[in-house]
């Protein structure tokens, strides 16, 4: 049964990620940088039907930089909130005020069983880059139009990846590709083969799409040991808080099953689906 999702009010994302509210940019941007207070954003979503449900703050080391760093908000779509199903469509909104991070907004997708998020690869849905440099109304507008247009083909996408069985080998070499995004080439793990390990019974199913969340949840959270061929020291991975780098892996164990999908289907098309 699809999990009930509740959006998230002003007061609750301003708990959760204050940044979201601030109203003036870091002082140390050009005179030329156009601020874009994040909250104005969200309410212009949230009047073509899209509201907020998740929302995510980077830790910082400067505090002096504390309101101002990069944040990101999830958005389901009003027809989804009121009939989830197993796989929905989210817009996403990444943004922050010190040029760290490009104001985009971007597709992704919500798996209930695991109330996991993934986000779809660049060679998919192209994400919208949108400056700080001003008139960004309809760039928004643009955006937004857009991912809505295309939620049936990400969904079918999706089942596309649902129909592909892969065998235990496939499986390893899916995850051999993968670990570069996760693990610098001097981490040598004692059995990376962990990873392709389900977090629940519901995914001991051998297909694409299954597959590549079980990736995706484990390089983010899971523990896994190993040594560092360099140091010989010997390490256990931690979860991953990083949002850009959350992105990264994200992004691309996307772009891997993409590839395996044109390898197990002559027929399957070019993935590209919005410019």
């Amino acid at each position: 049964m699809s999990k009930t999702i509740k959006p998230l009010t002003n007061e609750q994302l301003r708990i959760k990620a204050p940044s979201l509210f601030q109203d003036q940019p870091y002082h140390e941007v050009s005179s030329k940088y156009h601020f874009i207070p994040t909250i104005d954003i969200i309410e212009q979503i949230r009047a073509e039907n899209w509201y907020p449900v998740s929302v995510s703050e980077a830790g910082v080391r400067d505090l002096s930089k504390d309101g101002f760093q990069n944040h990101y908000v999830r958005f389901q779509h009003f027809s989804d909130l009121i009939n989830p199903n197993a796989n929905v469509v989210e817009l996403l909104l990444f943004n922050s005020h010190v040029r760290s991070k490009a104001f985009s907004i971007s597709a992704g997708v919500y798996r209930n069983i695991c109330s996991n998020g993934l986000i779809i690869a660049d060679s998919v849905f192209d994400s919208y880059k949108i400056k700080h440099l001003g008139g960004r109304n309809n760039d928004v507008l643009d955006a937004v139009n857009k991912i809505t247009q295309i939620k049936p083909k990400l969904l079918d996408k999706i089942s596309k990846f649902e129909s592909i069985t892969l065998n235990q080998n496939e499986k390893e070499a899916f995850l051999q590709s993968a670990l570069p995004l996760r693990f610098e080439e001097h981490l040598e793990l004692d059995n990376p083969t962990e990873l392709l390990t389900p977090l629940r019974s519901e995914d001991k199913k051998d297909d694409l799409y299954t597959v590549l969340n079980i990736l995706q949840e484990n390089f983010l959270s899971s523990k896994v040991s190993g040594y560092n061929k360099e140091t010989k020291r010997r390490f256990t991975s931690k979860q991953i808080t990083s949002i850009s780098k959350d992105v990264e892996i994200n992004k691309g164990l996307w772009e891997i099953a993409e590839r395996i999908v044109n390898i197990k289907d002559g027929s399957y098309e070019s993935p590209l689906i919005a410019a």
